[in-house]
């Protein structure tokens, strides 16, 4: 089994994996970061996105092995070390850009690559954005607004 070595979230990561291994298995089950959620395995919901090397990529759909060396951001990793949420994760509360929850880290984590990329994205260039992530409870409507609520602050992923 290959070793790879990684910075996640800031931090040294090493580990041994099979090649088959994915970045989110490695993320979720060696690391124990298991706020990158799992919900489909076939690269479609976008529950999983995390940012590879500033990219937000959706880390079913690539082999731990070929994040050796990278630079890795989950979503653990968008609130303040003392827990403070981000402007971007208050926005998606305050905007109830969220219900079940189980999308809201890829979401958030997409949204912060959008974000990076644009600082003040349209409704529609938030939408197109936004096409790999599938939400089955708030119908996009909240998480747009939380989004453009964001992007009107000075910095819309930073904690607070």
């Amino acid at each position: 089994m290959p070793d790879i070595s990684l910075k996640v979230n800031g931090k040294d990561a090493k580990g041994s994996v099979e090649g088959r291994t994915l970045l989110s298995s490695f993320l979720r089950d060696d690391l124990k970061l298991t706020g990158t959620h799992v919900g489909c395995d076939t690269s479609q919901c976008g529950a999983c996105v995390v940012h590879v090397n500033g990219e937000a990529v959706k880390a079913c759909s690539m082999f731990a092995a070929d994040a050796d060396g990278a630079e890795v951001v989950t979503i653990e990793a968008m609130a303040a070390p003392d827990g403070s949420l981000s402007v971007l994760q208050q926005a998606f509360q305050d905007h109830h850009g969220l219900q079940c929850g189980f999308c809201t880290p890829g979401m958030i984590m997409s949204a912060a690559a959008l974000l990076a990329e644009n600082t003040n994205p349209s409704e529609q260039e938030i939408r197109e954005y936004l096409q790999g992530n599938i939400c089955r409870c708030t119908g996009y409507h909240n998480i747009v607004k939380a989004i453009q609520a964001a992007a009107a602050q000075s910095n819309p992923v930073a904690a607070e």
